[in-house]
């Protein structure tokens, strides 16, 4: 091992100088390491790191003082933390979406944590009746509460609104038609479409009306033989307006009786109860869809609601019995870790007067902006100190929005951090820097930019998260 302390520090080394895995492994560091993790996965890391010093020494850029034992173990802890480091990692999220689909949408809230918890620790009768000794069904687990929650006659669970909407289609109308408004033809995230979500399902497309405007008497002239359903698709994600018309669903579903076609509804993110009596905008709830008699509805379990991910499929008894006997539902159905989260989560709903205390989605969803803005006045003086003279850290007022499809248009008064670039040259760059800085922190840090600024929305930071920030802002922009 060479001593770094006798020689040049600016002394290149050679490749003959590097130390031999063993010797490294009989150091005390290494060997700690070997006790924790291993001996193979140690070796096969210092085999990593011994390759990289080659090459770098090979190129003459490699020091002598650098293969001191201090520094390899120090270099090497790093790259150890950096291999051993999960991919799904904790993030803090300062995008001003409250439901943002790429970090995760809907936070759960405590019960359903402790009920996933015990569901990974202890066998659960998943499929097992303790009342009668039998096996028994994974959607009795939650089927009753959904169906008190909904008013439905029946229900059934799968992975998410997407395979809720393919299992429905492939079961009440493959190779038949759907008849749907021109204007309800929405691509979801990830460029999923309705079509393409019939075309899989085995069902033909009927597109009825224009963009704009669709009449009652498009339905009508629509309906043959071949007609499967009425399919009225809830446009979460978008909104047209001006010179607009639709037929809503009571109507949709007397010209559907009139035909004997059962009349379905893709709520996309779905909720249980009536947001605007928190000063949230209005979306049509699952029970006033059943009530206004939809066949069947389906909607998400991690968007407005406020669960685990998870498509749910509610409406007449008969029609999910023969959802849940499609082969496809196995295929699609939950796990016991996204039931055991679920159940608690509709419970919530059954004490709606503490609904916006206990469902963190709801509380994220109305939390007074002036709780942000006095986390924005602490945290300010931090990020500015960080940062330096170059930029400018504000605390203002913003815009949230709730995010993942769910009321396009409407916006929640915020309160958060705004970052500008005030020094030599154009913004984009330094701005982009910043942003940089903090994705790579310890716990990543997630805003967003608008014409080269920089806002950190504060909506959705909690105080565990705020003493978290307080102590990476500690170290200044490299």
């Amino acid at each position: 091992m060479i001593d770094s302390t006798s020689l040049d520090p600016t002394a290149l080394a050679q490749p003959a100088d590097l130390p031999a895995v063993d010797r490294l492994l009989s150091e005390p560091a290494f060997a700690l390491w070997v006790q924790q993790h291993g001996r193979q996965l140690i070796t096969q890391q210092l085999r990593k790191l011994l390759q990289q010093l080659r090459a770098q020494a090979l190129a003459g850029k490699l020091a002598r003082s650098e293969l001191n034992v201090v520094q390899l173990a120090a270099r090497f802890e790093k790259q150890l933390q950096q291999y051993l480091q999960p991919q799904l990692r904790p993030m803090i999220n300062l995008t001003g979406t409250v439901l943002h689909t790429n970090l995760g949408r809907a936070l759960l809230p405590d019960e359903a944590v402790q009920a996933v918890l015990t569901a990974l620790t202890t066998p659960a009768n998943l499929e097992f009746d303790v009342r009668t000794g039998k096996r028994g069904d994974r959607d009795d687990l939650v089927e009753a509460l959904i169906c008190e929650l909904t008013g439905a006659e029946a229900a059934t669970v799968v992975n998410n609104n997407a395979a809720a909407v393919l299992l429905m289609l492939s079961t009440m109308a493959a190779e038949r038609e759907v008849v749907v408004s021109r204007g309800e033809l929405v691509e979801i995230g990830g460029a999923f479409r309705i079509p393409d979500i019939m075309q899989r399902a085995g069902a033909r497309l009927i597109e009825v009306g224009t963009t704009n405007r669709t009449h009652a008497h498009d339905y009508e002239q629509a309906i043959c033989e071949q007609t499967a359903m009425l399919m009225k698709v809830h446009c979460s994600n978008y909104a047209v307006v001006g010179f607009t018309k639709e037929v809503n669903l009571a109507e949709l579903v007397q010209i559907g009786r009139r035909h004997g076609v059962p009349t379905t509804v893709d709520l996309g993110s779905g909720t249980l109860v009536d947001l605007s009596q928190w000063g949230l905008p209005k979306e049509p709830t699952v029970k006033e869809t059943i009530a206004a008699g939809a066949d069947v509805v389906t909607f998400s379990g991690d968007k407005l609601l406020g669960g685990p991910q998870a498509g749910l499929i509610v409406g007449r008894k008969d029609l999910i019995q023969s959802i849940k006997k499609n082969p496809l539902k196995r295929a699609l159905r939950v796990g016991k870790l996204t039931l055991a989260a679920l159940e608690p989560v509709l419970a919530l709903y059954r004490s709606p007067e503490h609904l916006a205390q206990r469902l963190t989605t709801l509380r994220l969803l109305t939390r007074p902006a002036v709780q942000m803005q006095e986390q924005a006045k602490a945290l300010q003086p931090l990020l500015q100190q960080a940062l330096g003279s170059d930029y400018t850290v504000a605390a203002e007022p913003m815009l949230s929005q709730i995010g993942s499809g769910a009321m396009p248009i409407d916006v929640l008064p915020s309160y958060g951090l705004v970052v500008r670039y005030v020094g030599a040259g154009r913004a984009g760059g330094p701005i982009m820097r910043v942003e940089k800085w903090l994705r790579g922190q310890q716990r990543p840090v997630i805003g967003r930019i608008q014409h080269d600024t920089l806002f950190l929305d504060l909506r959705c930071l909690s105080a565990a998260e705020q003493a978290i920030l307080q102590a990476q802002w500690s170290t200044a922009l490299a």
